[in-house]
């Protein structure tokens, strides 16, 4: 896969891609049949770009777009419950400029922060098959190429991500420690850059925003919004204080 010149270039042929049948098949199925909630819309029903400026330095690295919800909307973390989460905290942090994201014209603009995803298609069940996953991994390393000039910090939701990403900021030209780095909610490692890619990258694990891990606690917002506030301060982003 060629490198693309920029990063709208890239979104442009990311939201091209067909690479996948079985995610193909089941994106356009959902988009032609709808939720009985969104009769009304035209569904996306294509890969999902990222979202966020080209010149981020925070990067946040989702697992794949929700059915009803990016692929529905063509934005990543939009439409759905998951992005409700997610933007409130983004915004609580001072890196959105509103902390809802219902469709892609919202006015919704995010300050030095972008968000993907290693898989761009809605995948069944939300589980995208390993050769699903490596398939779509060139485009996150474009990604990771493209953004490598302002990039200082990112934040991996999940262990799907974690474990996705890793060979992906190899290959983008980041050292990533032996033995890999384990998922864990809190998790911080340097990754040390070589080549293009000259300074250090710093990692964060957190827990997927994902309703099971909301509505169970096991995340709340203020571990989100913790995670997140930590990583911009280290990607040199300004916050908003604390609530008094």
């Amino acid at each position: 896969m060629k490198q693309e010149r920029s990063v709208v270039e890239l979104d442009r042929r990311i939201a091209g891609c067909r690479a996948c049948p079985r995610l193909v098949e089941w994106r356009e199925e959902v988009a032609r049949t709808k939720r009985a909630a969104f009769a009304d819309w035209t569904y996306w029903g294509r890969p999902v770009p990222g979202f966020g400026p080209p010149d981020a330095s925070l990067l946040v690295i989702g697992l794949a777009p929700a059915a009803h919800g990016g692929n529905r909307t063509g934005r990543m973390f939009t439409g759905d419950r998951s992005g409700d989460v997610l933007y409130a905290a983004l915004h609580d942090v001072g890196l959105a400029s509103r902390p809802t994201a219902e469709s892609a014209d919202d006015g919704l603009t995010l300050y030095g922060v972008r968000v993907t995803s290693p898989v761009h298609c809605a995948p069944p069940a939300n589980k995208p098959t390993p050769e699903e996953r490596d398939t779509c991994r060139p485009w996150l390393v474009n990604e990771l190429r493209l953004l490598a000039p302002t990039l200082r910090a990112v934040v991996v939701l999940g262990g799907f991500g974690w474990q996705a990403a890793l060979p992906a900021f190899t290959e983008a030209g980041w050292q990533v420690p032996r033995p890999r780095p384990a998922f864990a909610h809190g998790a911080r490692v340097v990754l040390e850059g070589e080549g293009p890619q000259a300074h250090p990258l710093q990692l964060f694990g957190c827990y997927h925003v994902s309703q099971r891990n909301t509505f169970t606690g096991r995340l709340t917002p203020e571990m989100l919004r913790d995670v997140l506030r930590t990583a911009a301060g280290a990607a040199g982003l300004p916050t908003a204080p604390y609530p008094s």
